[in-house]
């Protein structure tokens, strides 16, 4: 049941993980969560820093679309003005958004990996559809009230994970 919840890296920030070492990984395709992932949850659009990522990341050969559990106004509001894809009601941790959006973009489940800053939805939804994660660090400290509760079970859940896998630390990068 615990490895469930195992990411398989865990990394600072979203920012920190590099196309090559993704493409060493046979990765060509990141599914991101939204809030506070790829922006704060508090904000409605993304950044000049965003907007910098992701077109290192399409210069570079990878893909990014978001999945998020967020309904579809919100989320084409946040990613209006970064030109990226998304699949709202993923429904995560169940696998069904992603198993949609693996469907809508025709990908295969050893070319992507899905990224959120949560071990409850974001990682045991990659778990279950048997993908690749990489669990980040929240953007903000603050949290809606749903996922605060979340974050909660979260610490108790990686308080274990540590115990029985050691070498799960926060990195600078894939490896």
């Amino acid at each position: 049941m615990l490895a469930t919840f195992k990411p398989t890296w865990m990394v600072e920030s979203l920012y920190h993980v590099s196309p090559e070492r993704l493409k060493k990984n046979g990765i060509n395709t990141i599914l991101t969560d939204l809030d506070n992932t790829l922006i704060p949850w508090n904000n409605s659009i993304g950044t000049q820093k965003i907007i910098e990522w992701l077109s290192f990341m399409k210069d570079n050969g990878i893909n990014v679309i978001v999945v998020s559990n967020n309904n579809p106004k919100r989320v084409q509001i946040a990613v209006s003005d970064l030109n990226i894809p998304f699949v709202a009601r993923a429904l995560k941790p169940l696998n069904s958004g992603i198993k949609r959006t693996l469907k809508r973009y025709n990908l295969s489940k050893s070319e992507v990996v899905m990224v959120g800053d949560q071990l409850m939805t974001d990682v045991w939804a990659a778990n279950n559809c048997k993908i690749k994660s990489i669990w980040v660090k929240p953007l903000v400290e603050t949290d809606l009230l749903v996922t605060r509760f979340n974050r909660f079970f979260e610490t108790i859940i990686y308080r274990k994970l540590k115990k029985k896998y050691p070498d799960l630390n926060w990195k600078e990068d894939i490896n």
